[in-house]
């Protein structure tokens, strides 16, 4: 799944690398107390995936070997894959654009944990397509229980993804997110029995998911639709409309080009 440069924030030439080392310095300067975590996850880093590795590293291990273990099977992934440190920079400047809170991209990579659940989702993908599932059901595990975020590794995920609070937010198997997509807390790309197989939805680029959405089955949420927040979604949607509700009806069309970056939950 390629990431193109004409859409939005998604950009494949996009460094953030000398941004996060800039801000990272600053921050070091005015507040002693975060300097071990700047160091360690920053200032003493090699380059972006070093930084990368050692994040996602801390952030779901529980000892000081997992810690090691774990950054060694990221930095592997990323020499297999750079191009998952191409979606990864992309995810954050989709945060950093979309979210009023995020203030700048070192706070995303430090503190937010949708992007961080992502990057552990990309990480885990790698070892799933290379037949390591067990490595792979690991990380989602771990995801899960320390991000409160439940990604299928063998789920399919583009760039610029903005998973905005991310808590509960739950992708099954056969889930597809193309890229720039938004998504709010609570949200389930599930299935709707016990049917094997491509049973999970397919979100196109530009869609916005509200709080609370649950979209159920192999479904198409076309191009830059809106799901209202706690809709309940069991049938396909039309690429630029809007639609809320239990069961999920359409209300209106889509008042913005992409929803996804303007971040509007309004419906009409």
């Amino acid at each position: 799944m390629n990431c193109p440069n004409d859409v939005g924030a998604i950009n494949e030439k996009i460094d953030l690398w000398q941004q996060l080392l800039a801000e990272a310095k600053n921050v070091y300067e005015r507040e002693p107390a975060l300097s071990e975590a700047l160091r360690n996850f920053v200032l003493e880093r090699e380059n972006f995936a070093d930084a990368l590795a050692a994040r996602i590293a801390r952030k779901i291990s529980y000892t000081d070997k997992e810690y090691v273990d774990v950054g060694a099977l990221c930095r592997e992934a990323f020499v297999g894959d750079p191009f998952i440190l191409i979606q990864s920079q992309n995810d954050i400047a989709a945060t950093v654009e979309r979210d009023p809170a995020c203030e700048n991209a070192l706070i995303a990579f430090l503190w937010f944990k949708g992007f961080l659940a992502i990057a552990t989702y990309r990480v885990a993908h790698y070892f799933w397509t290379r037949e390591r599932r067990f490595v792979a059901a690991f990380l989602q595990s771990r995801s899960s229980e320390i991000l409160a975020v439940d990604i299928h590794p063998a789920a399919k995920i583009g760039c610029g993804i903005f998973l905005d609070h991310a808590t509960g937010f739950v992708a099954g198997e056969t889930a597809v997110l193309d890229n720039n997509v938004s998504i709010l807390h609570a949200v389930t790309l599930g299935g709707n029995g016990k049917e094997v197989g491509n049973r999970h939805p397919k979100v196109r680029s530009g869609v916005l998911i509200g709080a609370g959405a649950k979209i159920l089955g192999n479904i198409t949420i076309g191009e830059c639709a809106k799901i209202g927040a706690g809709s309940v979604v069991l049938e396909d949607v039309p690429a630029h409309t809007t639609v809320a509700g239990v069961p999920a009806k359409i209300v209106g069309v889509s008042s913005e080009a992409d929803p996804a970056l303007a971040m509007n939950h309004k419906l009409s």
